[in-house]
C-alpha cells in the first residue's frame, strides 16, 4: 500500500503542533490537543474528495490555535466546572437544551448543548455536542462527539 504525501500531511502536522507545545503549560497543551482534534474532525466533515485532507489539516491547525488560547486562559476551576457541565449535558440533558457553567472567580463561562444519543459501530452510546466557552470576554464555539466508556464515564472522542 502506497501512501501519498497528502495522506501523511495530517499526522505530520499534528505531530509538529504537539512538539511545539512541549514547553507550554499543561493547560495550553490540553487545549491545543483538544482543539486540534475538534478542528480535524470539523475539517474532515467539511472537506470532500482530495480536499478533505487539506480541510482536515487546516482544521487541525486552526483548532489547535483556538484550543491553545482557551487552555492558556482557563484555570483548574474553569476546567472542573466545564467538565461537570459536560457530564451533566451528556448524561441527563435533553437534546438541544444547554447546560451552563460559570466560575465567579475568573468570570469565565460556557454552555454545552448535546444532540440526540446514538449507538456507534463499537456499541457505545455517543452524543454530538456544541460547546461555547467565554474566556476573558471572548467567545469560542466548538463541536465534538462524546462516547460513554464501559465504566460509565464520558470521553470526548472528536
Amino acid at each position: 500500500m502506497t501512501l501519498s504525501w497528502k495522506a501523511l500531511m495530517v499526522p505530520v502536522l499534528a505531530g509538529a503542533l504537539m512538539a511545539g507545545c512541549a514547553d507550554s503549560g499543561q493547560k495550553e497543551t490540553m487545549g491545543t490537543l483538544i482543539g486540534a482534534g475538534l478542528g480535524a474532525w470539523a475539517g474532515s466533515t467539511i472537506g470532500h474528495g482530495s480536499g478533505r485532507v487539506v480541510a482536515t489539516a487546516v482544521g487541525t491547525m486552526v483548532g489547535a490555535g483556538i484550543g491553545n488560547a482557551i487552555g492558556k486562559n482557563m484555570d483548574k476551576v474553569d476546567r472542573m466546572e466545564m467538565e461537570k457541565a459536560q457530564y451533566q449535558a451528556f448524561e441527563y440533558t435533553p437534546s438541544g437544551t444547554s447546560t451552563d457553567w460559570y466560575n465567579p472567580d475568573t468570570g469565565n463561562s460556557g454552555a454545552v448543548t448535546p444532540k440526540p444519543a446514538y449507538k456507534n459501530s463499537d456499541g457505545q452510546y455517543c452524543r454530538e455536542f456544541q460547546q461555547k466557552v467565554t474566556i476573558n470576554g471572548q467567545q469560542q464555539d466548538a463541536y465534538g462527539t462524546a462516547c460513554r466508556k464501559p465504566d460509565g464515564s464520558w470521553e470526548i472522542v472528536s
